[in-house]
């Protein structure tokens, strides 16, 4: 089944399963994309009921770290994070967040403030976020807590009648139940949908070369973005003068204008330029090019015919928590003679297949696996210290092991209706929980098959 270029752009090459999809589009309208993360205890920020309950046990003794429930529609995770802070009169280090959650969508997440009070944060008025204080956390919040996240997604504009709907999405359901879950991939807002750029960014950073990364970041153009933001990058990259294209620049593209700023006073200053970008925005340029070389080395894996729900000789396996999360630290080799007990661990539930997120320490797999890995490092040219970036410690790349499948659990179809929106066409409303790290858009894109993400709205 041919999978779109934007897709290939970003090392997704394969479907898992060979069922027709549905189409149609999602995030026609903000509320159609719900997310509610879940803890490891079940605790779960629900985007229709307050908060009214401690959550992993919440102490008030030092009064310190006030865990809050976030709730945010239509914005960017740092940017929300900016103007709270800004409000809180803080800076964005004493907010600390389990994970980011997507931009067009309704959110909510976990959080923990330091050094405010319950009374500080509800004066916190910042059109379409809201914060819910609950209560005093012994620590920092961090992906620690994190389970994963509740989905519930409506996907417009189908054209099917819904008996066809619904037979082609229990039909993707039964074929990835069969191979174990979802496969793993990063989704598409890992790197941009409408300016897939994130990983060309961190592999110019991977490879020593800051000023490539500058002007990709800030003068790559999309023939998908906002004309006047394609205009300027192209005059960008044609004059390379920095002093015009702070002036010809949106004012919306906040994180290019702040290079620029630096740019302007200092041509030569690459490496300054992205620091002036916060850290965790800066950690994501290395780490999306890992995960377009996880992709990679999963979708040749599929492409194939390497099992997902079974370990070969030379591949990297996981222990798995009860809770259903693996434990990556945990780990280990599958050799000839540890085989049979290792794939009697994995159809157990108790063990998970691993591909690496390619790091200075993380090395490849061994076997088969290990074979496909080298030979896609090769052609990309990597060297694998390049993660180490000399010229930027602070976002150095460890690597680590990231499971081929994640388990999709309590999926249901809830409703196929008529659609409003788009006369003459259906809407569908699926739900569904995924561990974290994990992605919706991974599970949508076997449901739908889209021929064009963009249109679907990816």
């Amino acid at each position: 089944m041919l999978v779109p270029k934007l897709e290939r752009l970003i090392g997704i090459e394969v479907y898992a399963t060979y069922s027709l999809g549905i189409g149609g589009i999602i995030r026609q309208f903000v509320e159609d994309f719900g997310v509610e993360e879940v803890l490891v205890d079940g605790s779960k920020a629900e985007i229709n009921q307050s908060a009214k309950r401690q959550v992993l046990r919440s102490s008030p003794v030092k009064n310190r770290f006030l865990l809050c429930v976030l709730l945010k529609r239509n914005w960017d995770m740092f940017q929300a994070l900016r103007v709270v802070a800004e409000q809180l009169g803080i800076s964005t280090k004493y907010i600390q967040i389990a994970g980011i959650k997507d931009a067009k969508a309704v959110t909510t997440q976990h959080i923990t403030v330091e050094g405010v009070s319950p009374e500080e944060i509800q004066k916190v008025q910042v059109k379409d976020i809201k914060i819910r204080p609950i209560g005093y956390f012994r620590s920092k919040f961090s992906s620690y807590f994190l389970f994963g996240n509740n989905f519930h997604i409506a996907i417009r504009a189908v054209s099917h009648p819904k008996s066809t709907i619904k037979k082609r999405i229990t039909r993707t359901i039964e074929e990835l139940e069969l191979i174990g879950g979802v496969p793993n991939f990063f989704g598409h807002q890992r790197f941009g949908t409408t300016r897939p750029i994130t990983h060309l960014v961190g592999k110019a950073i991977v490879k020593g070369n800051f000023r490539r990364a500058a002007m990709l970041f800030l003068a790559k153009p999309s023939l998908h973005e906002h004309p006047e933001s394609r205009h300027a990058r192209e005059q960008l990259q044609a004059t390379q003068d920095f002093k015009q294209a702070l002036k010809n620049l949106p004012k919306q593209l906040h994180y290019e204008r702040l290079m620029l700023r630096h740019l302007a006073k200092k041509p030569d200053d690459y490496v300054g330029a992205f620091r002036r970008l916060p850290i965790r925005l800066r950690e994501l340029f290395p780490q999306a090019y890992q995960s377009y070389l996880f992709n990679k080395f999963l979708s040749k894996r599929i492409a194939c015919g390497l099992p997902l729900v079974r370990a070969e000789v030379g591949d990297y396996v996981v222990n798995v928590e009860r809770s259903g999360l693996p434990m990556l630290t945990m780990h280990k080799i599958a050799s000839v003679e540890a085989l049979t007990e290792i794939n009697k661990a994995i159809e157990a539930g108790k063990m998970r297949l691993a591909i690496p997120l390619i790091g200075f320490k993380q090395r490849t797999s061994l076997g088969v696996q290990g074979e496909i890995e080298k030979q896609i490092l090769e052609e990309e040219g990597i060297n694998q210290e390049g993660f180490k970036a000399s010229a930027m410690p602070e976002i150095t790349a460890r690597g680590e092991l990231r499971t081929a499948i994640t388990p999709l659990n309590n999926f249901s179809l809830n409703e196929i209706s008529e659609d409003s929106a788009n006369p003459s066409k259906h809407k569908t409303k699926v739900s569904f929980t995924l561990c974290r790290g994990s992605y919706a858009t991974i599970l949508l894109r076997e449901l739908m098959k889209p021929r064009n993400p963009i249109k679907a709205r990816f």
